[in-house]
C-alpha cells in the first residue's frame, strides 16, 4: 500500500521533499515558510515555493480550522450505515445532494460491499440524533435502510492533530 502511494506520488510530480512538507503542514497548518523550511532543511523562500507549487498542483487543497465539536454541544459521534434502494447515477446524484445539505453530517463516504455509503455524524446526544434520524436522514432521497452505530470513546481523530 505505501509502495502504490509513492508510485502516485512519484507520478503527480511530489518528490521526497513535498511529501515532507505535506507532512509538516498536515500537523500544523499555519506554520509559516520559515517554519517549514526548518523542518524540511530549506530556506522560507525556497520553501513558499515549493508550498504555492504544492498548492497549484492541488496537493494542498485548502486550510482549514479543527474544532472541538465538544466545545459546540456535540458530544456524540455516530457512523450510519446507508443502504439505497438502487445505485442507478440519479440515485446515488440526489443522495449525495441531500446529505451536502444535512449539517450535523461531517463524512459521508460511498463503499463497496455490503452498504452503499457510510455517513460519519456529531450530534449533542441521543435526542439530538432521534431528529437528525427522523426529519434528515430517514428523508434523504433514495434511503432504504440506515444502520447505526455509536462510538464510546473517540481514539484518534485526524492523524495531523
Amino acid at each position: 500500500m505505501a509502495a502504490n502511494a509513492a508510485n502516485f506520488a512519484n507520478m503527480a510530480g511530489l518528490d521526497e521533499l513535498d511529501r515532507e512538507i505535506l507532512r509538516h503542514l498536515e500537523r500544523n497548518g499555519r506554520a509559516t515558510n520559515y517554519e517549514v523550511g526548518e523542518a524540511v532543511g530549506l530556506s522560507a523562500s525556497a520553501a513558499s515555493r515549493r508550498i504555492q507549487a504544492l498548492e497549484t498542483m492541488g496537493a494542498i487543497r485548502g486550510y482549514r480550522a479543527t474544532i472541538d465539536e465538544r466545545l459546540l454541544g456535540k458530544h456524540l459521534t455516530v457512523y450510519i450505515r446507508v443502504t439505497l434502494e438502487r445505485q442507478s447515477a440519479p440515485v446515488l446524484a440526489a443522495f449525495e445532494a441531500g446529505v451536502r445539505n444535512c449539517h450535523d453530517i461531517v463524512s459521508c463516504h460511498l463503499l463497496a460491499g455490503q452498504y452503499d455509503y457510510i455517513l460519519v455524524a456529531r450530534v449533542a446526544g441521543m435526542d439530538d440524533y432521534g431528529r437528525l434520524h427522523q426529519n434528515e436522514l430517514s428523508r434523504l432521497p433514495g434511503v432504504r435502510r440506515l444502520e447505526t452505530s455509536f462510538a464510546l470513546r473517540d481514539v484518534l481523530e485526524g492523524k495531523g492533530s
